[in-house]
């Protein structure tokens, strides 16, 4: 993490956003590189001079939202924003930005062993390729077009053989749309994490793709539905498995999902066990180019889309892309440690709408550590007949059912009596950690959001922030018969979202007076900043191009003070990235992704080796809804050629091209 009381020097900020070949707006124009800002108050050195001048603001210039009239640029990632950094001698550097893609998925790049790997590419419990068989003759290995969660880490010591200066860049993949015949494969396939060992230019921050390898998720049970990802404070990818399979659904769409994807992981649709599914899977580097797995059950088993780890390296809050989901935090027993805590829901006890700021109170869940929890599964074969009763339908004898909600059908719970060797208190783990959702329910927790999707931080004014991608369904007071009582509830629907900020402090008391040994509690939530639903436009667009819509992954910066926030929108023609400045409040677009895709992969690191990067992805580029009815006949074509008929996306980060590299304005 940054350490804020170390104000960034001028060399440090102009090696934001690494200068690498800048690709102009809407074309492959020749690329200029940037060579480096040697005015007089800057050395060529990496390590900047001791009386170098600091920081005094930065600004991002928006750029326009793309239209028809220039629909290359809405056809592939765009970049036409402008960053002005202002020193505190009142000298003035200027930036135009842009976009570098490592690769598009399914192109061969170097593997770490030698020869090639497909990017994006899929394998088994047994690391062997899956193949797409649905056109006879075409048969080719699967690969993803959903490229999402991304980790850019510096190991110190790490040395892989041909490369100089080595970062990794760790990129999860969600699923593949589909497969050679058109058929849906949401969810069908495990998702691949791969380790990308680049080359950093010292000079002038560039960063090089030269090896790929695949992670080995044989160990972990295979992963399912990677979603967001954030960076730990101790340099390893935490990951994500979103939209857990329901252990009680035995006829619907979960199931039959569920053995699809065994039949691909393992070779049978009955081997891949529900319950290994939903947790929180952590990547760590070997500082050779590779990798290893370890899953933790003991952080919920909740629609996981990716957590913040506070800096006390214990602490995490967790977004729950849900409907009737909840906010969760774990407490860690040992630093830098995830595989044993404590695990809690939040509970609103004043009201959370438009303009409130709504008190919370923590619903402690239980207490375990990973490897307890996964034994239940594995080794003691726990099921969940074995665990709680949920019907569907009211009981006559309501005797010990508490009523909850769960994605918008009420439901009648109630935990089993020891049974079948399992004693009352692993079934009330298991309920907690197995059955979160359920149990955080019973337990009453503001089981309310609808899709709580990426959480961040701003360490400097202790305040955490979490995307609402929807404000709608179990939000929304008096809707439905089915909107449980839990204090969330704003006035009216808005599909556009939000983000919600969350103030931490410490010296927090539970549920049950007991005191949390935390010092980044969420005590009180409030709207940061929400989008704006409209009429249809000329373009097709349902939110205000202007404003955020259906916000997903977060990223803060805290050399830049700047929130980035990224778009996962059915509202929005082409998504967007924006940067919104926690001081001044103003929100900047500062690029586009592919119409139909969503914008992905979102991190920004404020060092490495005095280089700063914000890395950006998208996927299912041409994904076409109603919304897209005006351009899609236009812009099919240009998507298909750009990437392999919507079968690619791109891995990659935006870039820095300075306006006057030998000058230095006067702001």
């Amino acid at each position: 993490m940054t350490n804020t009381s170390h104000q960034p020097s001028r060399r440090d900020v102009l090696k934001w956003f690494a200068g690498i070949p800048f690709l102009p707006l809407g074309a492959m124009a020749t690329a200029t590189t940037l060579a480096g800002c040697n005015d007089s108050k800057d050395s060529a050195v990496v390590t900047p001079p001791i009386n170098a001048a600091k920081l005094k603001s930065a600004k991002f210039t928006a750029m326009p939202a793309p239209s028809l009239s220039n629909a290359a640029a809405m056809a592939t990632t765009t970049v036409a924003s402008t960053l002005a950094v202002t020193w505190d001698d009142n000298t003035k550097t200027e930036y135009t930005l842009g976009y570098k893609a490592f690769f598009n998925t399914g192109v061969e790049v170097d593997h770490l062993a030698g020869g090639k790997i497909i990017a994006g590419s899929y394998y088994d419990i047994h690391n062997q390729p899956i193949i797409d068989k649905s056109v006879a003759g075409k048969e080719r290995q699967f690969f993803s077009d959903c490229p999402d969660g991304s980790s850019l880490i510096h190991l110190a010591g790490a040395t892989v053989t041909g490369v100089t200066n080595p970062v990794f860049h760790v990129v999860q993949f969600e699923y593949t749309s589909k497969d050679l015949a058109g058929g849906d494969m949401y969810g069908k396939l495990p998702s691949p994490i791969a380790v990308l060992t680049l080359n950093q230019d010292q000079k002038t921050g560039h960063l090089e793709l030269k090896k790929y390898a695949n992670v080995d998720m044989s160990k972990v049970h295979g992963l399912w539905i990677t979603c967001g990802a954030s960076l730990s404070p101790w340099n390893t990818h935490l990951s994500s498995e979103e939209y857990e399979p329901d252990a009680f659904d035995q006829i619907g769409t979960s199931l039959s999902m569920l053995k699809a994807y065994s039949q691909n992981l393992y070779g049978n649709e009955n081997s891949a066990n529900v319950y290994n599914y939903g947790h929180l899977p952590e990547i760590i580097l070997d500082g050779k180019g590779s990798a290893t797995a370890k899953k933790h059950f003991c952080l919920g088993r909740i629609s996981h889309e990716l957590i913040q780890v506070m800096p006390d390296n214990r602490t995490a809050i967790m977004g729950d892309d849900y409907t009737n989901g909840g906010f969760f935090m774990f407490i860690a027993d040992k630093e830098k440690d995830l595989s044993a805590g404590t695990l809690y829901v939040a509970k609103y006890t004043s009201e959370l709408n438009e303009t409130s700021t709504a008190a919370i109170q923590w619903i402690k869940l239980g207490h375990t550590d990973s490897q307890t929890i996964e034994n239940l599964v594995n080794v003691r074969g726990i099921k969940a007949e074995n665990i709680m009763e949920s019907l569907a339908e009211a009981p006559q004898d309501l005797t010990g059912y508490t009523q909850i909600v769960l994605s918008k059908k009420k439901l009648w719970v109630k935990l089993k009596e020891a049974n079948n060797g399992f004693t009352k208190e692993e079934i009330e783990l298991a309920a907690a950690f197995l059955e979160t959702h359920r149990y955080a329910a019973l337990k009453g927790g503001s089981m309310a959001f609808t899709k709580m999707e990426g959480t961040t931080v701003n360490i400097k004014d202790k305040v955490a922030y979490s995307a609402l991608a929807n404000i709608q369904d179990s939000m929304i007071e008096n809707t439905s018969s089915w909107v449980a009582t839990h204090n969330v509830k704003f006035k009216k629907a808005i599909k556009a979202g939000g983000v919600l900020a969350h103030d931490l402090k410490g010296s927090i008391v539970d549920h049950s007076n007991a005191l949390m040994n935390s010092e980044w509690v969420p005590y009180q939530s409030h709207m940061l900043i929400m989008g704006e639903d409209i009429s249809a436009d000329a373009l097709g667009n349902t939110a205000n191009p202007d404003k955020i819509a259906s916000p997903d992954n977060l990223k803060f910066s805290e050399t830049f003070r700047t929130l980035f926030i990224g778009e996962d929108s059915g509202n929005h023609v082409n998504n967007f990235l924006w940067a919104y400045n926690v001081d001044d409040k103003s929100l900047t677009r500062i690029l586009s992704t592919p119409a139909g895709a969503e914008a992905t992969g979102l991190h920004a690191v404020d060092s490495i080796n005095g280089w700063t990067y914000i890395m950006s992805n998208f996927q299912h580029a041409g994904d076409w809804g109603s919304i897209h009815n005006v351009v899609k006949n236009q812009l099919t074509p240009l998507i298909n050629q750009n990437y392999n008929n919507g079968f690619a996306a791109s891995v990659g980060y935006i870039t820095a091209d300075p306006v006057t590299p030998s000058v230095v304005k006067k702001a």
